[in-house]
């Protein structure tokens, strides 16, 4: 892509937006607007278009979260969400990533991992490092509930598509997938645009959730999940 990446600063705290916007800005990265509150990024996001949008989670009149889902719920045009928080298990950092945000930060986050993080988003690889992502699902997914069995039948899946959906959820990129499973990229993502396809998914965190709270992945058992390497 050779068009100017475009970001959304949402953070009610000045200095984080501050401190992001000149990250971004050394690297080439664009942000177009800055916002206070969930209302003002929803605004903002109509008003500026922009590729990706930074979001905090806890912020005043309206949260990350409902920000979120007004955000990407029939939106004509719907960005990448990232989501900022302070811990790695905040219940609501599940909860966004559930309505369909791409992947999530710690505020701690080194300046190279945030403009990667940003450029990784933007051509749909997730944000999951498999380590956090096993404990947050672990701690805030509600097996067994009408949600998760709503996410639906996996028997829809070939056997070559639940091998993709297990190794996507265990945090490999559409590169790493690739490589493990001695196919071509483009292969990787028609697989993987199918298995959301059947599933009725926004997106591949969603798909990541669905195989946890279905048992595909376990998140009690050690395994080559806890091998893959965290990468943004």
């Amino acid at each position: 892509m050779t068009e100017p990446l475009r970001v959304l600063l949402a953070d009610d705290q000045t200095l984080v937006r501050t401190g992001f916007r000149l990250i971004l800005g050394v690297d080439g990265i664009d942000v177009v607007a800055e916002a206070a509150n969930g209302a003002e990024a929803v605004e903002a996001v109509r008003r500026t278009r922009p590729d990706v949008v930074l979001m905090d989670v806890r912020m005043p009149e309206m949260d990350g979260l409902e920000a979120t889902r007004r955000i990407l719920t029939g939106a004509p045009h719907t960005p990448r969400v990232i989501i900022l928080t302070t811990f790695d298990l905040d219940r609501y950092v599940y909860a966004a990533l559930s309505a369909g945000a791409i992947g999530f930060l710690l505020k701690d986050v080194t300046p190279e991992h945030l403009t990667a993080a940003v450029r990784t988003v933007r051509t749909g690889d997730a944000l999951l490092a498999p380590a956090i992502t096993r404990r947050l699902v672990q701690r805030f997914a509600q097996r067994g509930s009408d949600t998760a069995a709503l996410h639906r039948d996996l028997a829809s899946l070939t056997p070559r598509e639940l091998e993709v959906l297990v190794l996507l959820a265990r945090g490999l990129s559409n590169a790493e997938l690739a490589t493990r499973l001695h196919l071509a990229e483009a292969t990787v993502k028609t697989h993987v645009a199918r298995i959301l396809a059947k599933l009725g998914l926004r997106d591949r965190v969603q798909a990541v959730i669905v195989a946890y709270e279905t048992g595909l992945v376990g998140t009690g058992r050690r395994g080559a999940a806890e091998q893959s390497p965290e990468h943004p």
